[in-house]
């Protein structure tokens, strides 16, 4: 077991197609007890009970502050700890450059970015108390290449700032033993892409994969896992690519 009896908290976790239910299955397979996160209380109660007993869902929407402090104060009170925290909430918003309003930039980076450093905010003084943790952050392949399958400019800004923010946090704290990592996925075929995806769409993304394959939620999962457990422990402010070989630099 890698994540035996681990408390894990797992942000945009309810949708059952997606990157984070994957995650969640995954962890608690590994041993974890693992903390749902999602806006919806009932959808985070549903999520939690298909992962398994070691599973609850927790309220909480990642833009507001509060919100997010009482989410992970709840954690606390449960559990006890938190030994891992993986940002996954995001929005995404297929729009060019100057159709971008001010309400749409602040939708996506709000939940993305400013979702990031609340949620961290929140999880590092228990981390530093217990001097340990690991923290992971999803970005995008959108991030590193100027712009994805979907997302509009905005969503790479929002993306390539986590990249950034991850950095400068993994340096602030490494000296408490905690870990800060990225991972930027590729195209990832869940609830949001599954109902977008043409054939024709599919067939020429396809000659820019050289793996061939558009990715699975779990190929996602696998990676936070590593990030998340001791397998990575010398590891700290990196940033793990799956996407297949989308993007090769």
């Amino acid at each position: 077991m890698l994540l035996g009896d681990k408390v894990c908290v797992i942000t945009g976790a309810a949708s059952p197609k997606g990157i984070g239910k994957n995650t969640a299955n995954l962890f608690h397979q590994q041993g974890a007890i693992v903390a749902i996160l999602d806006l919806n209380q009932q959808q985070a109660d549903e999520a939690a009970a298909s992962v398994g007993e070691r599973a609850f869902g927790v309220a909480c929407d990642v833009t507001d502050k509060n919100s997010c402090d009482n989410a992970i104060a709840a954690v606390v009170e449960r559990c006890g700890r938190v030994d891992v925290l993986i940002n996954n909430a995001g929005i995404t918003q297929p729009l060019k450059t100057l159709d971008i309003t001010p309400q749409n930039y602040e939708q996506v980076t709000d939940v993305s970015l400013r979702g990031m450093l609340y949620m961290c905010q929140a999880v590092l003084p228990h981390m530093q108390k217990q001097q340990g943790g690991s923290i992971v952050n999803t970005s995008s392949v959108s991030a590193q290449r100027g712009g994805g399958i979907f997302g509009g400019p905005h969503y790479s800004a929002a993306k390539a700032g986590m990249l950034g923010l991850g950095k400068a946090m993994a340096r602030e704290f490494g000296g408490a033993n905690i870990r800060i990592n990225s991972v930027t996925p590729g195209l990832i075929l869940t609830d949001i892409t599954g109902g977008k995806l043409t054939d024709d769409m599919k067939e020429k993304i396809l000659t820019t994969i050289p793996l061939n394959r558009l990715g699975a939620a779990e190929d996602v999962a696998n990676a936070f896992l590593f990030l998340a457990s001791d397998l990575s422990s010398y590891m700290t402010g990196a940033t793990l690519d799956v996407n297949g070989g989308m993007h090769i630099y």
